[in-house]
């Protein structure tokens, strides 16, 4: 059972035993900053770190209760837990801290702070100031039980097959076996499951629906997208480069996604292509076994992230020694993987559902991304700036994908197999950039035609299908196509939170296309970017690293061309 890991920052506001039974034992202390008289901006300083370590204090501790509860999802205790904390905790302490950042921001020195060092929060708060609103709270505590509704239910899902249950994460395994007959049973037995909860998943994204409607309209919104792009802090770009970008993808990225499964149906000798042959090795070879045991998965990827810096390999030991890594698939784990901050600890936990495939390497890797951001942004005592911008912190996770597959030799002794790693790695990075545009036009499409219906929901999915989708060919299958956003997590329990990925991986490509001639310098200007953590604006921080933050056509086409390039070289091996 994870608990408070490191008391290396000492407290100076909140006492040391905190009781979070009941919100009275906390509401005091919220009370104590709102009636602080603030006569010097020294005092306003002060202020704002006390009520930033007041915050890191309870984010910790609800971090602390949704990590137990995704570990274990079938546990009465630690589910009941967490909506206590939601419920009792969150809710009164969104009113509260609402008050906090209203006197902050009504105060008359503030203009008198290092405009360098809080225009940032202050643009923040004035956001959340605009955006907030009392009788959301309560409907916000709703949406994150149904999010978890949903987590429960893709959690709980397993099949017998093969003589015994396995989670769906599990069967993922079989769809990388030569045996094409076998990679059919397997993935009919997983849509089968799904779809036997197709109504439960629909039913559970219809409430979501009606609460995030009407969550967009008490702020003043005419629909939730509107909403959605202003409290996701998207102050550099807008709906429209959104939806531009979708064209750009639909325009430069799905025909090479097309030519490559092409090359996929010549070399395997299937036409057409189903979707139990997107897997598999297309030379029939047998799939890519990196490890067999977490341990090692853990041991090998930590010697990666040390040849890419020592400092990296010095954080992922700290993780190790904490236990602060919960790797392995289980029933009623939840599905998915995440790595979530320990706000007061100042430290990462990393979860995820490794089953001994290629692609949890990688999974792992991201992860460790993202746990460097949280190492690399200890020192910043204001909280806010501990957590960058969404589209920085996959640059983040996406580039120590990357540069992490330039070491893949230390899982795979058969230069062979390291080249059908990266091979794979690459592929996977033009497959998902048009899945990513599908995700995000869907979501485009939902919260702006609030009234649709099922039906109407499945048709837009399919349509975009049309738009984005690969080469295999669905015939038979139409209601597991309609149906396959359901896998989507994002789409219930972050909405809009995917566009991002996309943003991200252009960055991430440009850090790695300049590795792979100076991999020091590449990773010294990505290591002061990640340090910044989120104390300044989103351009900036791409500019720190040395990258551009950029995803016009013009800017995208040279780095597919680049990947391209990569993946002919590879291909040559074949």
């Amino acid at each position: 059972m994870l608990t408070h890991v490191s008391r290396e920052f000492e407290r100076k506001f909140v006492p040391l035993k905190l009781d979070f039974a009941s919100w009275k034992n906390i509401q005091p202390l919220f009370e104590s900053l709102e009636a602080r008289t603030l006569n010097s901006v020294g005092d306003l300083e002060n202020w704002i770190l006390d009520r930033s370590e007041l915050m890191d204090v309870l984010g910790e501790e609800g971090a602390l209760r949704y990590i137990r509860m995704t570990c274990d999802t079938e546990n009465k205790e630690l589910e009941a837990a967490y909506f206590h904390f939601l419920e009792e905790i969150s809710e009164n302490m969104k009113a509260a801290d609402d008050r906090l950042r209203r006197k902050l921001l009504g105060h008359p020195m503030l203009r008198d702070l290092p405009l360098e060092r809080y225009e940032v929060l202050i643009r923040r708060f004035r956001n959340e100031l605009e955006l907030f609103r009392d009788e959301n709270v309560p409907l916000e505590t709703e949406e994150s039980k149904f999010s978890q509704q949903y987590q429960k239910l893709a959690g709980s899902l397993t099949v017998q097959f093969e003589g015994r249950e396995q989670t769906l994460q599990q069967m993922s395994r079989y769809l990388e076996l030569p045996d094409r007959n076998l990679r059919h049973r397997a993935w009919q037995a997983v849509v089968e499951r799904r779809l036997a909860e197709r109504d439960t998943f629909e039913g559970i994204f219809d409430d979501l629906l009606g609460l995030r409607i009407r969550i967009a309209r008490n702020a003043g919104f005419k629909n939730y997208r509107d909403y959605a792009f202003k409290s996701r802090e998207r102050f550099d770009y807008t709906v429209e480069d959104c939806l531009r970008f979708h064209d750009a993808v639909e325009e430069t990225i799905v025909p090479l996604a097309r030519k490559l499964d092409e090359r996929r149906a010549s070399a395997m000798n299937v036409h057409p292509l189903r979707p139990w042959d997107m897997s598999v090795d297309p030379l029939n070879r047998p799939p890519l076994r990196p490890f067999e045991r977490v341990d090692q998965l853990v041991a090998r990827c930590r010697e990666i992230v040390q040849r890419i810096s020592p400092r990296f390999g010095a954080f992922a030991d700290s993780m190790n020694r904490h236990n602060l890594l919960d790797l392995e698939s289980r029933k009623a784990k939840a599905p998915g993987g995440y790595q979530s901050s320990l706000t007061e600890s100042r430290l990462p936990f990393i979860f995820m559902n490794a089953v001994g495939l290629d692609g949890d390497v990688r999974t792992l890797l991201h992860e460790f991304g993202h746990a460097f951001h949280v190492f690399a942004t200890r020192h910043l005592s204001i909280g806010e700036y501990r957590h960058a911008p969404l589209e920085f912190c996959e640059v983040a996770s996406m580039s120590m994908e990357l540069l992490g597959g330039e070491f893949l030799s230390i899982f795979y002794a058969d230069p062979a197999e390291e080249r059908r790693s990266r091979k794979r790695h690459l592929e996977g990075v033009i497959d998902i950039l048009p899945w990513i545009a599908q995700v995000d036009a869907f979501q485009h499409w939902i919260y702006t035609h609030a009234e649709h219906s099922v039906q109407q929901r499945e048709d837009a999915w399919q349509n975009l299908y049309q738009r984005f989708g690969g080469l295999e060919d669905w015939t038979g299958l139409e209601q597991a196509r309609r149906s396959s956003w359901h896998r989507q997590l994002h789409i219930f329990e972050l909405p809009f939170y995917y566009i991002e990925y996309a943003i991200a991986q252009l960055g991430a490509l440009q850090v790695w296309i300049r590795a792979k001639t100076d991999l020091v310098g590449a990773v010294e200007e990505y290591w002061n970017a990640l340090q910044l953590g989120g104390s300044r604006p989103l351009p900036e921080l791409f500019r720190k690293a040395g990258i551009r933050f950029d995803f016009r056509p013009e800017v995208l086409k040279p780095l597919m061309d680049a990947v391209g390039e990569e993946l002919d070289k590879l291909a040559d091996y074949d």
